[in-house]
């Protein structure tokens, strides 16, 4: 007999059939009730099983985690909770988990201890819901990107150039790392390695997007990037996953247009498609918050959260009206902030970003023009010499989700930028043709997958969010 999905039946409300489902315990109790659950949905199939029937050897096979096939008639449910259920008729036990070594019983477990043991924290509730929201938003994504006539591109992960700036990379090289050879100077010599020149994992894939766009107007990457940033805190990873959309003749505010229609389509997806989840997380956090002091409780529920966020126009703000907003405001003025605010110029920390969003705009916030100083090189100059057409979208709750800017089209000023951060125009002239061969204004920005995740699963650490985090010092599974 075909196997049919836990969600499937559920959804469907048929009763009077007989079917098979195959899934894993998460409870057996009274040695008669099983609750099934095969990952398909965050709910379980009550199973009913005649133990008379079965062997006392076989019933105590019958444990949380071991994995069974179930075969039977489809009821209505005699008990709470449920409105059908299965009465079995046939049980096969396809892997057995032993009771007492099986780390994930059915009792709250800190999310410290599921990280310690990501293998099996699938097999919980709260990660099945993380992991099936995760997919929900990476199908939104690439269907809007689709809908909308972009064309993905796939970005390389090795790479010979540093997008940011930034220097935090980790090298790739096939050279023996006891006995590499050396140059005359007593340096690596990289003309020796596989590639013939230095290599290391992309923090990026903006700039190879940026050569596509130069051919095929919309395009959008979605890729794995690093960073071997040495940051141990609950919004950093090594490896995460970046979208990048780059797009030819848009300009700074056409950026912030799509930006802002990209999250709200992406958003309402998941409130639609992934309501049993959503649910779930929602009162998992209502429930954790019951001991909390009120000021440390969410301003709102995770549902709401997300149509507050979904449903309103972002407000759009320059840097300097924000700074202003923001070395004026109580916080600054009583030495509230962990990093005061003086001189317009300053780079503008989660705390400042937080507080336009929650407490002086009540509403997601799109940044725009800043300072050029503490932008990257391919911004584009604004006409004030002081500023770049950059913009950052900000998150109730989390901050920067977003960055993005209009590029700098023109070929002399981005030779000056280049000059400006010490980029050698032989390493970036691939990157300099675009500028030279029909070149056009063109715009795009980039989105932290998992930040976007924890944003819309109501998640605190961006380790829970990603099914193998990597972080310093971790690189286990």
């Amino acid at each position: 007999m075909s196997k049919v999905s836990i969600a499937t039946l559920i959804a469907d409300e048929k009763v009077g059939f007989k079917t098979t489902v195959k899934g894993w315990v998460r409870t057996f109790r009274s040695n008669r009730f099983v609750a099934m659950n095969d990952g398909s949905t965050i709910k379980n199939l009550q199973c009913v099983i005649d133990f008379e029937k079965y062997s006392e050897a076989e019933i105590k096979r019958i444990s949380t985690g071991a994995c069974l096939s179930l075969t039977g008639e489809i009821v209505e449910s005699q008990g709470r909770g449920q409105s059908l259920e299965m009465v079995v008729s046939e049980l096969e036990i396809l892997g057995d988990s032993n009771p007492d070594e099986f780390p994930i019983q059915p009792k709250k477990h800190s999310l410290e201890f599921l990280r310690e043991n990501a293998h099996l924290r699938f097999r919980t509730n709260t990660f099945s819901a993380v992991f099936r929201i995760r997919h929900a938003v990476s199908f939104a994504i690439h269907q809007y990107f689709n809908d909308n006539g972009f064309f993905n591109i796939h970005s390389p992960i090795i790479t010979g150039s540093d997008a940011e700036g930034a220097g935090e990379m980790f090298r790739v090289t096939a050279l023996d790392a006891k006995k590499p050879p050396l140059t005359e100077d007593g340096a690596v010599n990289y003309k020796e390695d596989f590639f013939g020149k230095e290599t290391n994992l992309t923090v990026s894939g903006q700039l190879e997007a940026e050569l596509a766009a130069m051919a095929l107007s919309k395009v959008y990457t979605f890729g794995p990037t690093f960073r071997a940033e040495n940051s141990n805190t609950s919004r950093h990873l090594a490896e995460f996953w970046m979208i990048e959309p780059e797009v030819a003749f848009n300009d700074l505010f056409d950026n912030m247009d799509l930006a802002e229609d990209f999250l709200k389509y992406v958003i309402n997806y998941v409130l639609e498609n992934g309501a049993d989840d959503l649910e779930f997380l929602e009162n998992r956090i209502l429930d954790e918050e019951k001991n909390m002091k009120a000021d440390l409780r969410q301003p709102f529920a995770l549902r709401e959260k997300l149509k507050m966020v979904a449903d309103q126009d972002f407000e759009r703000v320059s840097y300097t009206d924000a700074f202003n907003i923001l070395r004026n405001s109580k916080p600054n003025k009583k030495k509230k902030f962990d990093y005061l605010l003086d001189e317009w110029g300053a780079d503008l920390q989660s705390e400042h970003e937080r507080y336009l969003v929650e407490k002086h705009f009540g509403k997601p916030v799109i940044l725009y023009d800043y300072p050029a100083k503490i932008k990257a090189f391919y911004m584009r100059m604004n006409d004030d010499g002081k500023t770049v057409a950059a913009m950052d979208i900000l998150f109730p709750g989390i901050g920067e989700i977003v960055g993005g800017s209009q590029r700098e089209e023109r070929l002399e000023n981005l030779q000056q930028k280049m000059k400006e951060f010490n980029i050698p125009e032989e390493e970036m002239w691939w990157y300099l043709d675009t500028r030279k061969f029909g070149t056009c204004k063109h715009a795009g920005f980039g989105l932290g997958f998992e930040r976007l995740v924890l944003f819309i699963t109501g998640m605190t650490n961006v380790r829970d969010v990603i099914p193998f985090p990597r972080t310093p010092k971790n690189a286990e599974f």
